[in-house]
Protein backbone atom coordinates (compact mmCIF):
# COMPACT_ATOMS: atom_id res chain seq x y z
CA UNK A 1 0.00 0.00 0.00
CA UNK A 2 1.06 3.45 -1.06
CA UNK A 3 1.87 5.80 1.85
CA UNK A 4 -0.94 8.23 0.35
CA UNK A 5 -3.28 5.24 0.75
CA UNK A 6 -2.70 4.82 4.22
CA UNK A 7 -5.80 4.17 6.19
CA UNK A 8 -7.47 6.52 7.69
CA UNK A 9 -7.70 7.07 12.01
CA UNK A 10 -10.87 5.81 13.10
CA UNK A 11 -12.92 8.78 13.92
CA UNK A 12 -13.03 10.51 17.57
CA UNK A 13 -16.15 10.20 19.41
CA UNK A 14 -17.87 13.90 19.24
CA UNK A 15 -17.62 15.70 22.16
CA UNK A 16 -21.06 16.22 23.00
CA UNK A 17 -21.58 11.80 22.89
CA UNK A 18 -18.38 12.00 24.83
CA UNK A 19 -19.71 13.97 27.73
CA UNK A 20 -23.30 12.29 27.27
CA UNK A 21 -21.20 8.58 27.68
CA UNK A 22 -19.88 9.85 30.85
CA UNK A 23 -22.72 11.33 32.17
CA UNK A 24 -24.45 8.05 31.57
CA UNK A 25 -21.59 6.24 33.33
CA UNK A 26 -21.98 8.76 36.05
CA UNK A 27 -25.55 7.72 36.59
CA UNK A 28 -24.97 4.06 36.43
CA UNK A 29 -21.92 4.48 39.43
CA UNK A 30 -24.18 6.45 41.35
CA UNK A 31 -27.00 4.18 40.66
CA UNK A 32 -24.52 1.21 41.79
CA UNK A 33 -23.61 2.96 44.72
CA UNK A 34 -27.29 2.99 46.06
CA UNK A 35 -28.21 -0.38 44.78
CA UNK A 36 -24.86 -2.37 43.88
CA UNK A 37 -24.01 -3.28 40.37
CA UNK A 38 -27.38 -5.34 39.97
CA UNK A 39 -29.01 -2.00 40.12
CA UNK A 40 -32.04 -1.82 37.78
CA UNK A 41 -30.78 -0.36 33.82
CA UNK A 42 -34.42 1.20 34.13
CA UNK A 43 -33.18 3.39 37.24
CA UNK A 44 -29.88 3.95 35.69
CA UNK A 45 -31.49 5.66 32.29
CA UNK A 46 -33.51 7.69 34.52
CA UNK A 47 -31.04 9.25 36.39
CA UNK A 48 -29.15 9.67 32.94
CA UNK A 49 -31.82 10.92 31.42
CA UNK A 50 -32.01 8.85 28.77
CA UNK A 51 -34.03 5.78 27.34
CA UNK A 52 -33.58 1.91 28.35
CA UNK A 53 -32.73 1.29 24.63
CA UNK A 54 -29.56 3.74 24.91
CA UNK A 55 -28.05 2.39 27.78
CA UNK A 56 -28.33 -1.17 25.82
CA UNK A 57 -27.18 0.33 22.59
CA UNK A 58 -23.64 1.84 24.13
CA UNK A 59 -23.61 -1.26 26.61
CA UNK A 60 -25.34 -4.68 25.33
CA UNK A 61 -24.87 -6.31 28.43
CA UNK A 62 -24.62 -5.47 32.63
CA UNK A 63 -20.81 -6.76 32.23
CA UNK A 64 -19.98 -4.30 29.71
CA UNK A 65 -21.75 -1.50 31.97
CA UNK A 66 -19.91 -2.61 34.88
CA UNK A 67 -16.50 -2.83 32.74
CA UNK A 68 -17.28 0.85 31.38
CA UNK A 69 -17.79 2.65 34.84
CA UNK A 70 -14.96 0.67 36.12
CA UNK A 71 -12.83 2.20 33.74
CA UNK A 72 -14.36 5.66 33.57
CA UNK A 73 -13.75 5.87 37.17
CA UNK A 74 -10.28 4.55 37.40
CA UNK A 75 -9.21 7.26 34.22
CA UNK A 76 -11.08 10.27 36.69
CA UNK A 77 -8.68 9.44 39.75
CA UNK A 78 -6.18 9.08 36.95
CA UNK A 79 -6.44 12.26 35.59
CA UNK A 80 -7.10 14.23 38.93
CA UNK A 81 -3.34 12.84 40.05
CA UNK A 82 -1.44 15.67 37.81
CA UNK A 83 -4.23 18.44 37.95
CA UNK A 84 -4.39 18.25 41.64
CA UNK A 85 -0.68 18.17 41.70
CA UNK A 86 -0.56 21.23 39.89
CA UNK A 87 -3.32 22.97 41.71
CA UNK A 88 -2.58 22.54 45.30
CA UNK A 89 -0.53 24.44 47.90
CA UNK A 90 1.54 22.03 48.48
CA UNK A 91 2.57 18.10 47.07
CA UNK A 92 1.20 16.46 50.50
CA UNK A 93 -2.26 18.61 49.98
CA UNK A 94 -2.29 17.07 46.49
CA UNK A 95 -1.46 13.59 48.07
CA UNK A 96 -4.29 14.04 50.47
CA UNK A 97 -6.77 14.87 48.04
CA UNK A 98 -6.06 12.49 45.62
CA UNK A 99 -6.33 9.70 48.44
CA UNK A 100 -9.46 10.98 49.31
CA UNK A 101 -10.78 10.26 45.36
CA UNK A 102 -8.95 6.93 45.85
CA UNK A 103 -10.56 5.75 48.85
CA UNK A 104 -13.40 6.98 46.83
CA UNK A 105 -13.57 4.99 44.14
CA UNK A 106 -12.97 1.90 46.58
CA UNK A 107 -15.95 2.14 48.89
CA UNK A 108 -18.34 2.67 47.08
CA UNK A 109 -17.66 -0.51 45.02
CA UNK A 110 -21.07 -2.08 46.00
CA UNK A 111 -20.69 -5.56 44.23
CA UNK A 112 -18.54 -4.73 42.09
CA UNK A 113 -15.50 -7.21 43.50
CA UNK A 114 -18.04 -10.05 43.17
CA UNK A 115 -18.51 -9.37 39.75
CA UNK A 116 -15.42 -9.51 38.86
CA UNK A 117 -14.95 -12.41 39.95
CA UNK A 118 -17.17 -14.08 38.05
CA UNK A 119 -16.25 -15.80 34.34
CA UNK A 120 -17.18 -13.02 32.41
CA UNK A 121 -13.89 -12.53 30.30
CA UNK A 122 -14.55 -8.70 30.01
CA UNK A 123 -13.01 -8.16 33.61
CA UNK A 124 -9.94 -9.74 33.72
CA UNK A 125 -7.92 -7.57 32.92
CA UNK A 126 -9.32 -4.79 34.83
CA UNK A 127 -7.11 -5.52 37.90
CA UNK A 128 -3.76 -5.08 35.69
CA UNK A 129 -5.81 -1.66 34.03
CA UNK A 130 -6.14 -0.30 37.58
CA UNK A 131 -2.89 -0.99 38.36
CA UNK A 132 -1.11 0.42 34.90
CA UNK A 133 -3.46 3.59 34.99
CA UNK A 134 -3.03 4.59 39.20
CA UNK A 135 0.15 3.03 40.48
CA UNK A 136 2.08 5.68 38.25
CA UNK A 137 -0.18 8.36 39.44
CA UNK A 138 0.31 7.43 43.15
CA UNK A 139 3.99 7.23 42.11
CA UNK A 140 4.09 10.94 40.97
CA UNK A 141 2.47 12.26 44.07
CA UNK A 142 5.17 10.37 45.98
CA UNK A 143 8.14 11.66 44.48
CA UNK A 144 7.00 14.88 44.53
CA UNK A 145 5.98 15.02 48.55
CA UNK A 146 9.65 13.32 49.00
CA UNK A 147 11.38 15.72 46.73
CA UNK A 148 9.81 18.56 48.97
CA UNK A 149 10.62 17.13 52.02
CA UNK A 150 7.33 16.46 53.48
CA UNK A 151 7.10 12.50 53.75
CA UNK A 152 9.03 9.66 54.34
CA UNK A 153 10.90 8.05 51.50
CA UNK A 154 10.45 4.41 52.25
CA UNK A 155 7.46 3.79 50.80
CA UNK A 156 6.03 2.40 47.24
CA UNK A 157 3.06 3.21 45.61
CA UNK A 158 1.60 -0.25 45.58
CA UNK A 159 2.68 -0.52 48.94
CA UNK A 160 0.44 2.84 50.14
CA UNK A 161 -2.35 1.57 47.76
CA UNK A 162 -2.90 -1.83 48.93
CA UNK A 163 -3.08 0.04 52.64
CA UNK A 164 -5.28 2.19 52.04
CA UNK A 165 -7.49 -0.56 50.39
CA UNK A 166 -7.42 -2.76 53.16
CA UNK A 167 -8.28 -0.19 55.34
CA UNK A 168 -11.33 0.29 53.15
CA UNK A 169 -12.33 -3.33 53.32
CA UNK A 170 -14.69 -3.20 55.91
CA UNK A 171 -16.13 0.42 55.27
CA UNK A 172 -19.65 -1.28 55.32
CA UNK A 173 -19.92 -1.92 58.51
CA UNK A 174 -21.30 0.01 60.89
CA UNK A 175 -19.27 2.32 62.98
CA UNK A 176 -16.27 1.37 60.87
CA UNK A 177 -14.70 4.51 59.63
CA UNK A 178 -12.35 3.94 56.63
CA UNK A 179 -11.74 7.58 55.43
CA UNK A 180 -10.50 8.68 59.33
CA UNK A 181 -7.85 5.41 59.37
CA UNK A 182 -6.54 6.21 55.82
CA UNK A 183 -6.27 10.41 57.40
CA UNK A 184 -3.95 8.35 60.37
CA UNK A 185 -2.16 6.47 57.51
CA UNK A 186 -1.65 9.45 55.14
CA UNK A 187 -0.10 11.78 58.41
CA UNK A 188 1.55 8.70 59.03
CA UNK A 189 3.47 8.94 56.47
CA UNK A 190 5.18 12.78 57.49
CA UNK A 191 8.78 13.05 57.83
CA UNK A 192 8.09 14.69 61.04
CA UNK A 193 4.19 13.00 61.87
CA UNK A 194 1.65 15.28 62.92
CA UNK A 195 -1.35 14.33 64.84
CA UNK A 196 -4.70 13.79 62.63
Amino acid sequence: MAEDESVPPAPRKRADARRNQATLLDAAAAAFVESGVDAPVRDIATRAGVGVGTIYRHFPTRADLIVAVYRHQVEACAEAGPALLTNSTTPHTALRAWIDLFVDFLVTKHGLAEAMQSSDTGFETLHAYFLDRLVPVCATLLDACVASGEIRSDLEAIQLMRGVGNLCIGADNPGYDARRLVEVLIAGLRAQADPV
